[in-house]
């Protein structure tokens, strides 16, 4: 059961922390998009990971005093008005069931609780969520409510509770790996009908919007992140996402895509021919992507460098475009491979976890080598979702064809 999990999260971070700490979280608000109207929000997603509940303007205080841990759910109150414009917020039974923490109160007790625990010295350290930014950024919430704890708490220390729940984060339980299984599986059924409906002469944009409305008749209604829908020579402009060019006669059309279920992003790239079928020089490159995918897979187990998947690319990359005579050097592959191969996935489409990693069980990455001759019009990139095991790894995104055959023969079926 999901509360369980969150249960589950709140006691592993609890292990880890400080004696008599205590751990703030703000789920976030949506930003000002313009007047009266906001952009969308999406909850943060370390508050989500610790409680399930996803409305702005809530708080989640762990308290830890020995060998237990309180938590407790700060939710506002409902407001019969407002209610009437924009529907409920979550009620405090509601909140109960969803996180399993011990107390949900309501905001207007934030500030005494807290005043509490800190005036009489209940907790020494205090845990909040600094994720880094750039100097020029504009201060967080996380980063005014420090400074106003500091002038009036000068004894309590302040610590960075980020590194910590990413530290977990970065683990997938089985919860979270059926929930990326699902959120693949809608992803497939709209790369099928973005295959079927494929052809030279529509704008991208046309030819994305079967994607969206596959996704949204699964009930769907977020994306992993914005679409990217490149042919010809805007496949080999990496977040080219505008969408917004006419499909070249015989050109290749490069899909950076997912669907997002309960939070969880699918992230999957697959090039297709627009009317059918690859040429043979856009098929030679494409089997040289393709090598590079399954061989990549093929290593990533327990053990294994995160670095050392983007060098087997570079090194299949170097054998094979020399033979095409593109390049003499390593340094040469970059002109046209110029990304990494792998990111890991979760919550967050580039999830949480410190590239220099050695790979464990439990970790989700994907596997995405490409290729680009902007000369030639051609950007190719495959792009999977796998799952680090005991003994290897299991391709969560398997069942979405990529060989040259399976694709030809899908759109001409």
């Amino acid at each position: 059961m999901s509360e369980n999990f969150f249960k589950c999260n709140r006691k592993r971070l609890g292990e880890k922390l400080e004696d008599r700490s205590a751990v703030v979280l703000f789920s976030g608000q949506p930003p000002k998009k313009s007047a009266d109207e906001d952009y969308a929000f999406t909850t943060n997603r370390h508050f989500y990971y610790m409680c399930g509940v996803k409305e702005p303007h809530i708080m989640l205080m762990m308290v830890k005093e020995g060998d237990k841990v309180k938590s407790t759910l700060f939710i506002k109150k409902a407001d019969p008005f407002m209610e009437k414009w924009v529907g409920k917020t979550i009620s405090k039974e509601d909140a109960l069931t969803v996180s399993a923490v011990d107390e949900v109160k309501y905001v207007e007790d934030f500030e005494g609780t807290l005043h509490y625990i800190l005036s009489r010295q209940v907790v020494h350290h205090l845990y909040l969520d600094f994720e880094l930014e750039g100097f020029n950024a504009p201060l967080t919430k996380e980063q005014v409510f420090a400074n106003k704890c500091k002038e009036r708490y000068p004894f309590i220390q302040i610590q960075n509770v980020h590194h910590l729940i990413s530290s977990l984060r970065v683990i997938k339980a089985p919860y979270e790996v059926d929930k990326l299984k699902e959120a693949i599986k809608v992803t497939d059924e709209g790369i099928k009908a973005l295959m079927k409906n494929a052809k030279s002469g529509i704008m991208e944009y046309a030819l994305e919007a079967h994607f969206d409305f596959v996704l949204k008749c699964n009930g769907i209604k977020d994306f992993a992140f914005k679409t990217i829908a490149a042919s010809g020579v805007n496949g080999t402009i990496l977040h080219y996402s505008s969408n917004d060019s006419i499909i070249p006669e015989n050109s290749l059309v490069l899909f950076d895509l997912g669907a997002q279920y309960d939070y969880y992003n699918a992230d999957i790239t697959r090039t297709i021919p627009a009317d059918g079928k690859f040429t043979e020089r856009q098929k030679t490159f494409y089997n040289i992507v393709l090598k590079a995918n399954e061989e990549v897979i093929k290593a990533i187990k327990p053990g294994v460098p995160f670095t050392r998947l983007n060098e087997i690319v570079r090194e299949i990359y170097l054998e094979e475009l020399k033979g095409l005579g593109l390049v003499e050097t390593m340094e040469d592959v970059s002109k046209y491979y110029y990304h990494g191969v792998s990111h890991f996935l979760g919550l967050d489409t580039h999830d949480v976890g410190d590239r220099g990693m050695i790979l464990e069980p439990g970790m989700v990455l994907t596997v995405e080598p490409g290729l680009y001759i902007e000369d030639e019009e051609i950007g190719i990139r495959i792009e999977d979702d796998v799952l680090v095991t005991q003994d290897g790894c299991e391709v969560l995104s398997k069942d979405i064809i990529k060989t040259v055959e399976d694709i030809e023969a899908y759109m001409q079926s």
